[in-house]
């Protein structure tokens, strides 16, 4: 269907601004919840400014996200027939809230027993993915990935040519192999190891030639996927892109970079080297209700992006230009990326309100810990000021 223009203008490249916008949200299943909470009060505090038309696709020169924080990036970004974002950010939460417990249904009685869950966990992913494979092409259509109203990146994982694979708005311009339907790239984004099954497409580029793609859940290379929107983007700059001719490389002053957790179980410390000490191949995999291994990989690759950035821009005199909102004190059930039970996913909702209400954290860069900073700013303060800076608001 012919798509109309909107009221609101869409974002001009930085060539007609001061700043690069990112917006990055990390995977995490169930935990979507949180950063949906967070980029809701953030498109809200947008809506003050420009009207309740107001979208962050609008705003952002880009939006990235991995496994769940790829479908709200999509979600964010696709256009409707209007060419306005297919949802609004505060529609997000209520889709999770209706939809998950679908995606990942609860067993119950002897069906949901430990031993249970362990006998189906070795002949197969945990989920079959139906739900979530339908419910993304009903909504996403064949929206393809250059018909994003702004720039998109969401990194996934090949396991053929065992290689990540980056669905990029800047790389598919010079790769049409990558111009994939918006649905194909969600659904493999979010194929977590032993969660949901690995997923198999293929795809022409505009030469007729067909690639076939064999990927999983893009957290296994880039559970934040922070520094790959800020590398795309430094790509474009190096190559002289027109859009970018006003930033020089390595003016990283330029950037302005909201990054979204899904909660940590960090401060729970749930495990040690003397019991870790004793597992075997199967501990690894499932211990106590959890995927260890991958919850090790999934974390550190992310708290690395973190302290990468963190560094950077406080060493370029920018780190009020990098806001990373993470919440590490999650525990239980609420650390899990699956347990999609009304009672958990309610608490989730409420973590993410609790969130915004916390004093912004940064990376100690002498012992790695994210501590609170002493001037007492929340994060719901941080990102009102965000919002407040100049040239970061269209033009109605």
């Amino acid at each position: 269907m012919e798509r109309t223009q909107s009221s609101i203008q869409q974002i001009q490249p930085p060539t007609y601004g001061n700043l690069v916008t990112i917006l990055s949200i990390d995977g995490g299943g169930i935990r979507g919840i949180i950063p949906a909470t967070i980029i809701a009060f953030l498109e809200s505090q947008l809506q003050e400014l420009d009207g309740e038309d107001a979208r962050l696709a609008d705003y952002f020169d880009v939006i990235s996200g991995t496994s769940t924080g790829g479908l709200v990036t999509a979600m964010l970004t696709a256009p409707d027939n209007n060419n306005r974002p297919l949802f609004s950010a505060k529609e997000i939460k209520p889709f999770y809230m209706e939809h998950c417990p679908k995606i990942f249904p609860q067993h119950s009685g002897i069906g949901g027993t430990t031993l249970a869950k362990l006998v189906r966990s070795m002949g197969g992913p945990k989920y079959d993915g139906k739900y979530l494979h339908g419910l993304v092409r009903e909504k996403l259509g064949d929206i393809r990935l250059h018909e994003t109203l702004t720039n998109v990146v969401i990194p996934t994982f090949d396991i053929k040519s065992m290689q990540p694979v980056v669905f990029s708005s800047y790389q598919v311009k010079k790769s049409t192999i990558l111009d994939a339907k918006l649905s194909d790239i969600c659904i493999s984004t979010s194929a977590a190891p032993t969660y949901l099954p690995a997923y198999n497409f293929s795809n022409q580029d505009s030469e007729g030639n067909l690639h076939e793609f064999n990927l999983i859940d893009g957290g296994v290379c880039a559970n934040n996927p922070t520094l790959v929107s800020m590398n795309d983007v430094t790509k474009q700059i190096i190559k002289e892109n027109p859009d970018f001719f006003s930033i020089k490389p390595m003016e990283y002053g330029r950037f302005l970079i909201i990054s979204i957790g899904t909660g940590t179980a960090k401060n729970e410390e749930k495990f040690n080297a003397a019991m870790a000490a004793k597992w075997g191949l199967l501990d690894w995999l499932t211990h106590s209700g959890t995927t260890p291994l991958i919850d090790i990989f999934s974390q550190s690759s992310a708290d690395m992006v973190d302290f990468h950035l963190s560094a950077l821009t406080q060493a370029l005199r920018s780190q009020d230009n990098y806001l990373r909102i993470q919440d590490d004190t999650l525990t239980g059930t609420n650390s899990s990326v699956d347990i999609a039970t009304k009672e958990n996913l309610e608490k989730l909702c409420q973590i993410g309100e609790n969130l915004l209400k916390k004093p912004v954290s940064r990376v100690n860069l002498e012992n790695g810990l994210c501590e609170p900073l002493k001037d007492g700013i929340t994060n719901e303060d941080a990102l009102k000021r965000l919002v407040k800076m100049g040239n970061f608001h269209t033009v109605m």
